[in-house]
């Protein structure tokens, strides 16, 4: 009998179904190198995508025929952004009239660089082009639309879109945002809504579709689907947040099965 059918991997099982480390072994008090070796690689690129800046000129190359606006948040650099969440949420002060004449649009999509540029630059186009067909011309189901108006924030939280939803005074303002690397994913994207945004929206007034990131995480057409279905739910509510999944406390919401995410 061989080693092999003495000591069979128990943990293969497992690891057909999660990027999760588990089972790893030891050699003596540490892992086995080629598990310690992709651990430090995974390490530095979660550490490449928080410290890499998006490329908004590529992203914005891929925008035809979207309206399109580029601001910053008050983080005058990325260090400042990592150590000052609060002024990731707030627009930097020579910026707004980059937004002045940005058709409001139903949703108002904002593109942000958040804690992963590798998110951003490998998944918001092609979600974009993927959800885009899948709105109505008021933003909610019917003839799908061409085109929706995208705002590029660098050094941006989520609550970043309030500011620009308000400002702009969209109905509905759609954040794109790079999701805090981890070491089995260093590139997923999330998206978030808020129904009527203004300065002081708390985060259970949105809607989250995160780990969008193919083929490991959510897929483009399924993330799509569900983002198009609370698009046309919260427009027709009037409303976002719990109230809009049905996870409220005090009883289920009236949105419908089909809307929530």
């Amino acid at each position: 009998m061989t080693d092999a059918e003495e000591s069979p991997d128990l943990w293969e099982p497992l690891r057909r179904h999660t990027p999760a480390r588990v089972g790893l072994g030891r050699v003596g008090h540490g892992l086995p190198l080629r598990h310690l070796l992709e651990f430090q690689a995974a390490h530095a690129q979660a550490r490449d995508a928080v410290h890499r800046a998006v490329d908004f000129g590529a992203v914005r190359a891929g925008l035809t025929g979207h309206p399109v606006a580029e601001v910053r948040s008050a983080a005058p650099d990325r260090a400042a952004y990592l150590r000052r969440p609060d002024l990731g949420r707030t627009l930097h002060p020579d910026d707004g009239p980059r937004l002045d004449g940005l058709p409001g649009g139903d949703p108002l999509v904002v593109v942000a660089d958040g804690l992963s540029a590798t998110a951003v630059q490998l998944h918001a186009l092609p979600l974009l082009n993927a959800l885009v067909p899948l709105l109505g011309e008021d933003g909610g189901g019917g003839p799908g639309r061409e085109a929706v108006p995208v705002v590029l924030a660098s050094q941006a939280r989520v609550a970043l879109g309030d500011e620009i939803g308000e400002r702009v005074g969209a109905r509905l303002v759609l954040v794109l945002i790079g999701e805090r690397p981890g070491l089995s994913a260093a590139d997923s994207l999330g998206a978030y809504l808020t129904y009527a945004p203004r300065v002081g929206r708390r985060d259970a007034e949105r809607n989250c579709v995160s780990n969008i990131h193919p083929p490991a995480g959510l897929g483009y057409a399924t993330a799509a689907r569900t983002i198009a279905s609370l698009v046309e739910g919260a427009l027709r509510l009037g409303l976002s947040g719990v109230e809009l999944s049905g996870e409220e406390p005090g009883g289920p919401s009236e949105l419908p099965p089909p809307y929530r995410p």
